[in-house]
């Protein structure tokens, strides 16, 4: 039977989530599947990925073909890299105990990579954030100062209404006498 890795779609209308499967390469997308090995979630930044390293590693060595999307997140998670370091155990180029230890570094520069990118986006979105605040403040002082001038003018108007009715009778008994 050929046996396919691929993504079984989940979720509703425009947020997609998958589940990652194996299944016959004659049974429909969403259709039936021999196993459940993890799950992709595409909306968020990064993409969350669950997968399950042994039996992803198990499939590919009884020969079950990845999808290109499938294939893309084996690569990230380092399974085609596990089993092409076991490939070259099995000819001989080096030992397993080498094996282990390429993908080992390989693992840790595949983290930090990770790592980074989740940390740059934290960073981006605080310094939005503050952004947003500091023209907010921006608006609410200049709000404040608008509405300032507009209680000194209206005093100002007030008193200069104020002003002239006290002077006018003064005036009257000026001129009368």
């Amino acid at each position: 039977m050929p046996t396919k890795i691929r993504l079984a779609r989940h979720g509703r209308k425009r947020r997609p989530f998958y589940h990652i499967v194996i299944a016959d390469s004659r049974a429909p997308r969403d259709g039936r599947n021999i196993e459940r090995i993890g799950s992709y979630n595409p909306m968020t930044n990064p993409a969350t990925i669950d997968l399950n390293f042994e039996r992803a590693l198990h499939w590919l060595q009884v020969g079950a073909q990845p999808t290109d999307t499938c294939r893309a997140i084996l690569s990230h998670e380092g399974v085609l890299m596990k089993k092409h370091l076991l490939e070259g155990v099995k000819k001989g180029a080096f030992d397993e105990a080498a094996a282990v230890a390429k993908f080992e570094a390989w693992m840790k520069e595949k983290q930090a990579k990770i790592d980074a990118k989740k940390s740059k986006l934290s960073n981006a979105a605080e310094e939005l954030a503050k952004a947003k605040f500091e023209a907010e403040v921006k608006v609410n002082e200049e709000r404040k100062a608008a509405i300032a001038k507009r209680l000194a003018d209206a005093a100002a108007e007030a008193a200069a209404q104020e002003a002239p009715a006290e002077e006018a009778p003064a005036e009257e008994t000026a001129t009368e006498e």
